[in-house]
C-alpha cells in the first residue's frame, strides 16, 4: 500500500486523551504528541498494551497489530491547537484506531492525500 498523508488537528491538546489512561497520550507539546503517535504506528507497543486489556487477548486478530516502520509524524503548535502531519502505509482503519486509543474523539481529520 502506498503511503498516505494525513493532516490531523488536536483543537484542545489537554483533552486529546483516550478513555483508558494506560493507552492514552501523555504528551503536552507538539513534538511529544508527534513522537508518541509515530511510535504507535512504527512499533507494536500500543497494540500489545491494548490487546492485554481485552477479555480474550489471544483471540485478537494479529493483523490489528500491523506496524509501519517508515511512518513519520511531525507536530506544530498553531495558537492553542496542535497540528500533526502523518505519513503512513498502514490502512486507514488501523491508523484511526490507534489515534482513537491515544486521543479519544478529541482530534480532527483535516486532509487526506
Amino acid at each position: 500500500m502506498p503511503p498516505v498523508h494525513y493532516s490531523i488537528s488536536l483543537p484542545d491538546p489537554s483533552k486529546a486523551r483516550g478513555s483508558d489512561p494506560r493507552l492514552s497520550f501523555t504528551a503536552s507539546g507538539a513534538e511529544a504528541f508527534a513522537e508518541q503517535l509515530q511510535d504507535a504506528l512504527r512499533t507494536p507497543e500500543l497494540f500489545e498494551r491494548w490487546r492485554a486489556t481485552q477479555d480474550e487477548p489471544d483471540e485478537v486478530d494479529p493483523a490489528l497489530g500491523a506496524t509501519d516502520p517508515n511512518a513519520t509524524v511531525t507536530g506544530q503548535q498553531a495558537d492553542l491547537r496542535i497540528n500533526l502531519v502523518v505519513t503512513t502505509s498502514l490502512p486507514g482503519d488501523l491508523f484511526k484506531q490507534r489515534l482513537r486509543l491515544l486521543a479519544g474523539n478529541n482530534w480532527e481529520m483535516r486532509d487526506v492525500r
